[in-house]
């Protein structure tokens, strides 16, 4: 799920809770249906309102933490209200069934070129004189214009190249525990002989679900948007919604650049690399079509193209 899921117009507590409270019991109807979870989460916005206010009361005895620890702290504070809402709703269903949250360390390559080159924006909009003060008293950090909407800071995204909790992952679920794990994308980190060291970067959390899934051997990877399909021509007169689809017609779709970078573009890939590593099949759809999706398969289906009819 992306962290626009749980962020509601008021960025309190109080409704970011409520918030989540709504999203399991959407995602309750999957434990009701037999399947076992592995939920993962993105933290974007939560994230970026939490450097903003490390920022605010920043001083010199007491300094704001680094971006990986912010990731960590956004990783408990979610997975805290999300697992106490899990719980709740199910126990309120009569189901026999514990959710737990694992604070989640994704290695990255410390030669990804996405650390000389940062993309991946975070954190509020700022005008022009706004971002060249934080330029000023950040020297370090990055501003770009986004998409006519104002500036905003760029962190590296690097590749996940593995998990580091994967076992933890796999004892919950051979337990019979719904583990919420790589929450926002994990926290970044390189080794360094036998330490892991925590980098300044936001993991794409559609690639590390994927890794996640790929190293535990789900049987399915779903990724919960704002739409029960992926489309081709989005917003156009002749959109079509793709129901079924095979990988190889994904790849004539992202040539086509039918996605929207930073948007649906990275769910599509994820799925593609999901479904091409473990051949099973991958499924983008909306969080309140959960539902449908149970019942009758409805949202889009990724297969391998060997699967085509």
């Amino acid at each position: 799920m992306g962290g626009n899921a749980i962020l509601s117009k008021d960025a309190s507590a109080t409704a970011q809770q409520q918030a989540l409270r709504e999203t399991a019991e959407q995602l309750v109807k999957f434990v009701e249906n037999g399947d076992q979870l592995i939920i993962s989460h993105g933290n974007g916005p939560q994230v970026g309102n939490l450097l903003l206010q490390q920022a605010g009361g920043s001083t010199k005895d007491n300094p704001e933490m680094p971006l990986d620890t912010c990731v960590a702290m956004t990783q408990g504070s979610i997975g805290y209200w999300m697992q106490n809402a899990m719980n709740q709703v199910i126990k309120e269903r009569g189901l026999n069934k514990m959710v737990a949250t694992i604070v989640t360390q994704v290695e990255v390559s410390a030669d990804d070129p996405a650390f000389k080159n940062p993309t991946k924006p975070i954190g509020p909009f700022m005008n022009k004189d706004e971002a060249d003060l934080a330029k000023k008293q950040n020297p370090d950090f990055t501003f770009v214009e986004d998409s006519g909407r104002g500036y905003r800071r760029v962190v590296p995204s690097p590749k996940p190249i593995g998990v580091v909790e994967t076992a933890a992952v796999n004892t919950l679920v051979d337990a019979g525990i719904v583990p919420i794990s790589v929450g926002g994308g994990g926290i970044p980190v390189v080794t360094n002989g036998n330490q892991l060291v925590g980098k300044e970067a936001v993991i794409d959390k559609d690639f590390a679900s994927e890794k996640l899934a790929e190293l535990v051997g789900a049987d399915a990877l779903i990724i919960l948007t704002a739409v029960n399909n992926i489309f081709v021509n989005f917003n156009k007169p002749n959109q079509k919604k793709l129901e079924e689809v095979t990988v190889s017609e994904l790849e004539k779709f992202i040539d086509e650049k039918q996605f929207a970078p930073g948007s649906m573009l990275p769910k599509v890939q994820a799925a593609m690399d999901f479904v091409n590593a473990t051949g099973n099949e991958a499924v983008v759809t909306a969080l309140d079509n959960i539902e449908g999706f149970i019942e009758n398969g409805s949202g889009t289906i990724i297969k391998p193209a060997a699967s085509r009819v």
